[in-house]
């Protein structure tokens, strides 16, 4: 039986009602309830680990597809959240659902953090990518190219510290004078937490029947399996990851690359533990040399990682207790006196107390304004169509190239000399693929 005719003009009242009840008006629905036209449609790439803690910091809203290539990693959320749709392949997830899609987190390893970001903001979503931004030099300064194209698609680093309260009182204590003109700061860190400094493993493995293998590789050179990868463990290798530096510094350093207006250094001079031809060594030591700029003097930034500690300060009497915090942070040395804060830039203090008690009495001016959350401040964002504090092309992306570069020094086993205002090392030759890597067939920037 064939269909009856609607009028034009009864279609569209029909369209028109029915749009009415699909956009409610925030008034009507009353204290505590949100429009759909309110909510960002959401999806998460890679739901373990901190992607889990992405996915909870995502649930406000409307949690639209789960994506994971290992169905064991991914349990909790997918448990957690029996309806939200299910992937293990992003890229099938675009093809498919894509127009349903407002905002996207990027929680994998490092190797695939720029091929899926850079994804997303080519589809026109907004972007939220865990902390290093990508692995190399060339894939950051991609997506920072590509999000300066797209100035009302929100981007995020997850360096979280940078939407915290400490970070910002930092920046206010120091541009107050709390410690006079920095001349240095120091980072350390516990990690690497995971192998460095090894070989290959030539042993066979089954891949675990919950894991993708192939996709969990992406566009990284194809290896076989083995638990010396994954899962975890895949941040001391080059192939996979950016080794403590990497791991560490979008956080650490973060405080005073904003605060203090880094942007290349001149110079990165490093020592290191043996090196290895795949893997990060077990430690080093990295110092890089910031020229003046602005009104501010040349500053010296040393980074310290497997288990080496900062000098302990003359105002520091108990020695036992220094550094106060094992698994990381940063000292700030001024003309006037020494900060420091935990890595992510919490719990910072003057070491003098008097002028730490001081500066507690009498605050300076709130300067920056204070967030509930990294993914709070990211989805008002979003909403706005404006950039988060993080953002690729203002913040993380030169912040990530700052770090990265630090690794090319580690790599080449060398002080390398750099123009500070493109970053070009000046010096040495460094091998193409660490810079712009070649992806496998079927991933692309």
């Amino acid at each position: 039986m064939a269909s009856a005719r609607i009028p034009r003009r009864t279609f569209v009242h029909r369209v028109a009602a029915g749009a009415a009840f699909t956009i409610v008006p925030r008034h009507v629905l009353g204290r505590g309830y949100r429009a759909p036209s309110d909510t960002l449609s959401v999806a998460c790439i890679g739901v373990g680990g901190m992607g889990r803690n992405d996915v909870r910091g995502m649930s406000v809203e409307h949690l639209y597809a789960l994506c994971d290539v290992d169905a064991k990693s991914a349990e909790d959320a997918f448990t957690t959240y029996p309806a939200v749709k299910r992937y293990q392949d992003y890229r099938e997830m675009f093809d498919k659902d894509g127009a349903n899609i407002d905002a996207v987190t990027v929680s994998i390893p490092d190797h695939s953090h720029a091929a899926a970001a850079m994804m997303a903001l080519k589809l026109g979503k907004h972007v939220y990518c865990q902390k290093p931004l990508a692995r190399t030099l060339g894939e950051v300064r991609a997506l920072k190219a590509e999000s300066a194209r797209r100035p009302t698609q929100s981007t995020q680093m997850g360096n979280q510290g940078h939407a915290g309260e400490g970070t910002r009182q930092i920046r206010e204590w120091v541009e107050a004078g709390a410690i006079g003109t920095v001349r240095e700061v120091h980072y350390w860190t516990d990690r690497p937490i995971w192998p460095q400094a090894i070989e290959r493993p030539t042993d066979a493995h089954n891949v675990p029947p919950t894991l993708d293998w192939g996709l969990w590789i992406g566009p990284a050179p194809f290896r076989p399996y083995n638990p010396a990868y994954a899962p975890f463990r895949w941040r001391g290798w080059w192939d996979f990851g950016t080794g403590a530096l990497g791991d560490i510094a979008c956080h650490a350093m973060d405080a005073s690359f904003w605060t203090l207006g880094f942007k290349y250094p001149t110079r990165i001079e490093v020592e290191s533990t043996t090196l290895f031809d795949e893997t990060a060594p077990k430690s080093s030591r990295i110092v890089y040399q910031f020229p003046a700029r602005g009104g501010r003097p040349p500053v010296k930034a040393v980074w310290l990682d497997g288990g080496l500690r900062p000098p302990c300060p003359p105002e520091v009497t108990d020695i036992a207790n220094w550094p106060p915090w094992n698994d990381g942070g940063q000292l700030w040395i001024g003309d006037d006196g020494k900060l420091v804060a935990n890595m992510y830039g919490q719990n910072p203090r003057l070491l003098d107390p008097k002028r730490d008690e001081e500066i507690r009495a009498h605050p300076p001016a709130v300067k920056f304004p204070r967030v509930a959350s990294v993914y709070a401040e990211w989805i008002a964002a979003c909403k706005a169509g404006t950039q988060a504090g993080s953002s690729f092309a203002g913040h993380s992306g030169p912040l990530t190239e700052m770090v990265l570069l630090g690794n090319l020094a580690v790599r080449a086993g060398r002080s390398l000399d750099l123009d500070p205002e493109t970053g070009v090392v000046k010096n040495a030759t460094i091998p193409e693929d660490w810079i712009t890597p070649t992806y496998r067939t079927g991933w692309t920037l």
